[in-house]
C-alpha cells in the first residue's frame, strides 16, 4: 500500500465572525507538512476562504503526483444512535448531508447552527442531547446549560472520545470546547469535499486506493510535545498554529507502514462514529511532534517523478526538486558576531526598536515645535546633547546644543542646522519657518521592536549581520554549514600533474565543482576519484556518507556497463534516472546512499557544470536550510546566429559585450575552454527557435549563480 506524501493539518473553527486580519488565534489554521517538516501555515480569517484554500492544496498535491492525509481537528460523527434519530439512517454520510442540507454559512462568518441545533434537539423526546448557546434568552429549543440533560438511550461521548480521555462532547455547542458547534459547520464543508474526485473518508468508506483520504484528528494528543515547543520558543508562538504544523509534522514523519497499522487500529463501532486517528497512539505521536523539526531526514522517494515521465522538462525537474526536498542540516544557537554566512533557522525578531530613542539627524539646535514665518530668538540652554548620552529634558520655550546620533531630549522634536542660526546674547536666533520634526528621526522608524528583521531561511551576510546587531539580537538560531562530498568516477581520470598516460585525461571536474561548492558557501569534502570498480566505488560512497550531508558524484550517471553509480543506486532502491530535456546533460543519476541524497552528474565537464548550476545549486541551498532561489537573469540582444529545433531547453556559453550576449563559437561539451571564456548563460527555451543579432534572449550572469 503506497503511504501519504503530504500530510495537512485543519484546525477548524465555529466563529460567527471573521479572524483579525492579523494571524490571531481561535481562527482557522492549516498546517502542511511531508516527510517530518513543516512545508506551510495558512491562516485563513473564515470558513469560507478555508475551504477554497483546502480544495487547491488538494487539488495541487493532486497534480504533483502526491497522495495526501488531510486531518480535521473535530469529529467526524455522533455517538452510535444519532444518526438514525435525525435522519432514519444508519449511515454517517446521511447524516453528513442532511446537515449539509439545513446550515447556511456566508462569507462573513454568519451563520444558523443554533437554528440547526434546534431543529436536531426537536426529533428527541427530551430537551435533546444539544446544549449551549451565546445567549440565554434565544433559541429556546437549546439548553443554555447541560444541567438536566440525561444520555441514557445515547451516549454523551464516542468509545474512541473515551479512549483518547477527550474532555469535549459532541453535542456542547458553547462555553471551550465548542466542539458542537465545530461539527456542525465543518460536516457540510466535508460533505463537499467528499465529492471530490478520488477522495475517501477514513474509517467511513474504504480509504486504502484513494488519493486523498480524509481523516478526523485531535490535537489534544500531542499536548506534551506542543507545550514543549511554547516553553522552547524564542517569540509569542500562536497555540493553534504550533498544533497544526507540530500534529502534520508527527502524521509525515511515521513510516508509512507504521501509520497504515494506526489507520487499520479501530473497532468495527468507528464505522457509524467515526475514529480519532491515533487514539492510543498520543504517545509515538507526542515523540516524532517533539523531535527537531530541523534536521529530518529526506525520504528515499524525494527524488521519484510521476509515473509516466520519461522525458522531464527543465521547469518540471526544478519544480520537483523544490517541491521534495528539505533542510538536511542540524540547527545551532550562535553569538550574532558568529552568524554571519550561516542560514537562518528560523526568523528573527527586533529585540529593541532601531533607532530606540528619537535622535538628531544633524548637528544643529533642537527645541519644541515648528515656528512661524520672521525672527526668532530662543534662550539657549546650559550643556548639550551628543551621540551616546542619556536623553535629558529640555524646558519649555528654550534651545540646546545637539549632535549627530544624540537621543533628543524631553522638550525636543525639532532641530535646526548649526549653519542656520546665530548666537548671541545667550540666545539662538533663528528665521522661520521651520517645520515641525524636522531633522529628527523617529524611534523606530528604520525598525520597530517585535518586527521581523530576518526570515527563515535566509542567510547573513554583512548588512543582516549589522541590522541584527543594530536590533539587540544577542544570539540566533542558525543552520550548520551544508557539507558536499565530490568524487569523481571513470578509469580514464587522473589527478592534475599527475602524468598521463594514452587514452587518459586529468580530472577536471572536481576541482570545479569543489569551487563553486566554496564560492556557495557550502563546505566541500573532497573524496576524491575512484576507477570503474564497483566495490571501490561501494566504500568510496559509504565514507562519504558518513563525512557529508550530500553526495556529488561526476560521470558513471547514465545506463552504460560502465556506469557503476547508477548500478549501485539501483541496488539501494531509490535510484532515479531523470532523463532531462536538457542540453548540455540529460542524464542526472538521483537516489539515496545510506540516508544521504546522490546526485550523480554527467562527466563531460561542461554538462557537469551546467548542470550542476541549473540543478544541485539551488537544490544544495535548500538542503542547506536556505531558500529555493533560481538564477537571476535578464533580456539581452544577441550578437549571435542560431537555429534551434524544438525539445530541449539550452544553455549556451556566452558573456555580454558592447551590451549584447556573444556565444562561444562551438557547443561542443568538451570544450572546456568556453567555461572560462564565458561570464555567464543563455538560456534558450524548449520551442523552436531563430535568434539573429539583435533578438531578445535571456542571459543568466554567473554571478547570479553566486559565483
Amino acid at each position: 500500500m503506497k503511504g501519504f506524501d503530504t500530510c495537512i493539518v485543519v484546525d477548524w473553527s465555529a466563529s460567527s465572525k471573521l479572524s483579525p486580519k492579523k494571524p490571531s488565534k481561535d481562527a482557522i489554521w492549516i498546517g502542511l507538512a511531508r516527510g517530518g517538516r513543516d512545508i506551510d501555515a495558512v491562516y485563513c480569517r473564515g470558513r469560507v476562504e478555508a475551504e477554497d484554500r483546502i480544495r487547491s492544496l488538494i487539488s495541487a498535491e493532486k497534480t504533483a503526483g502526491r497522495r495526501v492525509l488531510v486531518g480535521f481537528d473535530f469529529p467526524f460523527g455522533y455517538p452510535s444512535g444519532f444518526s438514525k434519530r435525525v435522519t432514519g439512517s444508519d449511515d454517517p454520510f446521511d447524516l453528513w448531508d442532511w446537515i449539509a442540507a439545513q446550515i447556511t454559512d456566508t462569507e462573513l462568518n454568519e451563520n444558523n447552527r443554533f437554528q440547526v441545533a434546534e431543529r436536531i434537539n426537536s426529533k428527541f423526546d427530551s430537551s435533546g442531547p444539544l446544549w449551549g448557546k451565546t445567549r440565554a434568552d434565544r433559541w429556546p429549543g437549546v439548553p443554555y446549560k447541560k444541567q438536566g440533560i440525561v444520555f441514557d438511550d445515547l451516549s454523551e461521548k464516542r468509545i474512541c472520545d473515551r479512549l483518547a480521555n477527550a474532555a469535549s462532547s459532541c453535542f456542547q455547542l458553547c462555553f471551550n470546547p465548542t466542539v458542537g458547534s465545530q461539527i456542525l459547520m465543518g460536516l457540510p464543508m466535508l460533505s463537499r469535499l467528499r465529492r471530490l474526485a478520488d477522495v475517501a473518508v477514513w474509517p467511513l468508506e474504504d480509504w486504502r486506493k484513494a488519493t486523498v483520504v480524509l481523516a478526523e484528528v485531535w490535537p489534544g494528543l500531542i499536548e506534551p510535545a506542543v507545550k514543549q515547543i511554547e516553553s522552547m520558543a524564542s517569540a509569542r508562538v500562536i497555540r493553534d498554529e504550533v498544533q497544526v504544523r507540530a500534529l502534520a509534522r508527527a502524521l509525515s514523519a511515521l513510516p508509512a507502514s507504521e501509520l497504515d497499522r494506526m489507520l487499520e487500529d479501530h473497532p468495527v463501532e468507528a464505522r457509524e462514529e467515526a475514529w480519532i486517528l491515533g487514539a492510543g497512539h498520543a504517545a509515538r505521536l507526542s515523540e516524532l511532534a517533539s523531535a527537531d523539526p530541523e534536521v529530518p531526514p529526506l525520504r528515499n522517494d524525494c527524488f521519484a517523478l510521476p509515473p509516466g515521465v520519461h522525458w522531464t522538462p527543465v521547469a518540471g525537474a526544478l519544480d520537483h526538486l523544490r517541491r521534495n526536498l528539505t533542510a538536511v542540516t542540524p540547527v545551532r544557537c550562535v553569538p550574532v558576531a558568529e552568524a554571519a554566512g550561516r542560514i537562518a533557522a528560523g526568523a528573527v525578531l527586533a529585540v529593541r526598536a532601531n533607532p530606540p530613542l528619537p535622535n538628531t539627524a544633524v548637528d544643529g539646535y533642537g527645541f519644541a515645535g515648528g515656528l512661524p514665518e520672521g525672527l526668532h530668538r530662543l534662550p539657549l540652554a546650559t550643556g548639550r546633547a551628543a551621540a551616546g548620552d542619556a536623553p535629558g529634558v529640555l524646558a519649555p520655550g528654550h534651545a540646546m546644543r545637539v549632535l549627530t546620533g544624540a537621543a533628543l531630549p524631553a522638550g525636543v522634536d525639532t532641530v535646526v542646522l548649526q549653519e542656520d542660526v546665530r548666537i548671541t546674547d545667550g540666545h539662538v536666533v533663528l528665521h522661520g519657518p521651520v517645520k515641525a520634526g524636522a531633522n529628527t528621526r523617529k524611534a523606530g522608524e528604520d525598525v520597530k521592536a517585535g518586527a521581523q528583521v530576518l526570515a527563515g531561511g535566509q542567510r547573513i551576510g554583512p548588512a543582516e549581520a549589522a541590522l541584527l546587531a543594530a536590533t539587540g539580537t544577542r544570539e540566533v538560531q542558525v543552520h550548520d554549514p551544508l557539507r558536499v562530498a565530490v568524487l569523481s568516477t571513470g578509469a580514464e581520470l587522473v589527478e592534475a600533474g599527475e602524468t598521463a598516460a594514452e587514452g587518459q585525461i586529468f580530472d577536471a571536474n572536481r576541482p570545479m565543482l569543489l569551487e563553486l561548492i566554496r564560492r556557495c558557501e557550502h563546505k566541500g569534502v573532497d573524496m576524491g576519484r575512484v576507477r570503474d570498480d564497483r566495490s571501490e566505488l561501494r566504500v568510496r560512497l559509504d565514507e562519504a556518507s558518513r563525512r557529508a550531508d550530500v553526495i556529488l558524484t561526476s560521470g558513471g550517471a547514465s545506463a552504460g556497463d560502465e556506469d557503476h553509480v547508477s548500478a549501485l543506486l539501483e541496488e539501494t532502491g531509490t535510484m532515479q534516472l531523470w532523463r532531462i530535456a536538457v542540453k548540455p546533460g540529460r542524464p542526472l543519476a538521483l537516489g539515496m546512499w545510506n540516508g544521504v541524497p546522490v546526485f550523480g552528474l554527467p562527466g563531460n565537464p561542461v554538462a557537469a557544470m551546467v548542470c550542476a548550476l541549473i540543478f544541485a545549486r539551488p537544490a544544495l541551498t535548500v538542503m542547506a536550510g536556505g531558500r529555493w532561489s533560481g538564477p537571476q537573469g535578464f533580456m539581452v540582444p544577441a550578437a549571435f546566429s542560431k537555429k534551434k529545433k524544438p525539445g530541449r531547453t539550452e544553455y549556451l556559453r556566452a558573456r555580454i559585450r558592447d551590451g549584447a550576449a556573444e556565444a562561444f563559437a562551438s557547443e561542443g561539451s568538451g570544450r572546456i575552454s568556453g567555461l572560462s571564456w564565458a561570464e555567464g548563460l543563455v538560456e534558450l527555451p524548449p520551442g523552436a527557435a531563430t535568434i539573429t543579432p539583435g533578438v531578445q534572449v535571456r542571459y543568466l550572469p554567473f554571478s547570479g549563480f553566486g559565483l
